[in-house]
């Protein structure tokens, strides 16, 4: 996964982190999270803070 595949990382982080509210998630835990995930291969400073925004937007709208 990369940095672009806001969707797949929604689902990971669902099913990762399932008793975790998105909007209580500070992009820098969110951002080291991500990088955490099995399968997730991108450069850690390709990230920015709109990347981390639509994450943490895709997460919020898989887990509703």
């Amino acid at each position: 996964m990369k940095w672009t595949d806001i969707h797949d990382i929604a689902i990971e982080l669902c099913d990762t982190h399932e008793d975790v509210d998105p909007l209580t998630v500070n992009f820098v835990d969110l951002r080291n999270w991500v990088m955490a995930l099995p399968g997730f291969d991108d450069d850690p400073n390709r990230c920015g803070e709109k990347i981390l925004e639509a994450i943490q937007a895709a997460w919020i709208e898989e887990r509703d």
